[in-house]
């Protein structure tokens, strides 16, 4: 899993440490008018001097602690914005004001206690309302239930969000000052369970975010009574993984797209997906399924003692998966289906035509099958040495050229997918769509 160690400012650290006189001044009386106008007559220009992107429709001034023997002094203000979180403004007397969101301003100090800067203006009684355009541009769908804040880098803000009705959680990065139109990202609390990182999720518990694979155990209905479970990780293609291994010593690896499970993936055909299962003994449920796929090749005439094996995507209740051969240098792709369906192996040679393409054959292991076709078309001069996939015609027939061995020009073929008859050859000499070398 991905290390996210991230050297976070101490925010609320900062937060704490300002003097009790900034914040009990008017802790009891509410918000005093004089200090509403002092915020709105200097908050503004600071703000932005910060780089908040907002309009301030309130302000308070919070006070001013005085440090005598370095004669500097800090200012501090809060700021309602007309869209998105409010900020606490601290503004040295010599150098760059700096902002805090509310979230991170509310956040309890380490010890518990309630912050020392907390939040009161009336816009911003509640900073997790705000947080809506912050989530909607990280993609997460979640209504926030509590919220907290983590800590900031020079370009970044870190915040944690629970949401409402369930056990997810979002770790959000946003930019700091925090502006909505920027780049965020909204990454599940799981992936940072499983990550070496000095950024947690605390708000809900880790077992209790576990606890969604058992809805997609459910859905799934594969007969699996759930042992162990664990979040594996996000594919470059977005979907999300999750492992579980079941009481009777199987295990899956479960596909997940848009919040909705997608697919189940037996751990013993998962082995080059999302580094593989690690819950369940998958050596040995590879073993079991290389007999299996070599019993189902024996009967489609595939001569093929299974040494290793790849799926591919395939429809329910197909099984195709690409199968490399112990006993012969030519593997082929296995497409089996149900106990009425006839097994079928395609070789690896012609596996292009019908959408599929080997990794563990190399393509010459395969030329005599295609040298075999051309001499039932009646080229019988020709020993392909190089095989190109070109295409599918408009009536779905599939395109295939070929080299010759003895250098001369090969040809064109043309194939019927479904069954990988070849139904004609055209000699490159007759056609500019060769692009082979000797073919040109």
């Amino acid at each position: 899993m991905r290390s996210f160690g991230i050297a976070l400012a101490a925010v609320l650290a900062v937060l704490a440490l300002a003097p009790e006189a900034v914040s009990q001044g008017k802790k009891a009386a509410g918000i005093d008018e004089k200090a509403r106008t002092q915020g709105m007559a200097e908050a503004p220009a600071l703000a932005k001097t910060a780089g908040v992107a907002c309009s301030v429709t309130d302000a308070r001034f919070i006070g001013k602690t005085d440090d005598k023997k370095a004669k500097t002094s800090i200012s501090y203000y809060e700021i309602d914005c007309d869209q998105g979180l409010g900020f606490i403004v601290s503004a040295p007397s010599a150098g760059a004001p700096s902002v805090f969101t509310c979230i991170e301003a509310n956040t309890p100090q380490a010890d518990g206690k309630p912050s020392s800067l907390p939040c009161k203006l009336a816009g911003n009684a509640d900073p997790k309302s705000d947080l809506a355009p912050l989530l909607a541009a990280g993609k997460a769908q979640c209504v926030p239930e509590q919220v907290r804040g983590i800590g900031q880098t020079a370009t970044a803000t870190y915040l944690e969000v629970a949401c409402q009705g369930s056990a997810q959680g979002f770790i959000v990065k946003a930019s700091a000052p925090v502006d909505a139109a920027k780049p965020v990202e909204a990454t599940d609390c799981l992936l940072y369970d499983e990550s070496e990182s000095n950024i947690k999720c605390t708000l809900r518990d880790k077992a209790a975010r576990l606890t969604v694979i058992d809805a997609y155990v459910a859905v799934a209905a594969n007969g699996c009574t759930i042992k162990d479970k664990k979040y594996v990780g996000v594919s470059q293609s977005g979907s999300t993984f999750f492992e579980a291994a079941c009481t009777d010593g199987k295990g899956y690896m479960y596909k997940i797209d848009g919040g909705k499970f997608t697919q189940a993936i037996e751990c013993s055909k998962a082995t080059m997906m999302m580094g593989g299962c690690t819950l369940t003994d998958a050596k040995e449920a590879v073993t079991e399924q290389n007999g299996l796929y070599t019993r189902l090749a024996k009967a489609a005439n595939f001569n093929c003692d299974v040494s290793k094996y790849a799926p591919f995507p395939a429809a329910a209740g197909k099984d195709i998966v690409e199968l490399a051969c112990s006993n012969r240098p030519d593997g082929g792709v296995g497409v089996f289906g149900g106990p009425k369906d006839k097994p079928q192996v395609i070789d690896c040679a012609r596996a292009p035509i019908a959408g599929y393409r080997c990794s563990f054959t190399k393509p010459e292991a395969g030329y005599k099958t295609v040298t075999a076709d051309l001499k039932k078309l009646g080229k019988m001069e020709c020993e392909v040495s190089a095989t190109r996939f070109i295409g599918r015609t408009a009536k779905g027939t599939g395109y295939f050229e070929v080299a010759c061995s003895d250098g001369l020009k090969g040809y064109i073929m043309e194939y019927q997918p479904e069954t990988l008859d070849a139904l004609n050859a055209v000699g490159c000499a007759l056609t500019k769509d060769c692009k082979l070398p000797g073919n040109i």
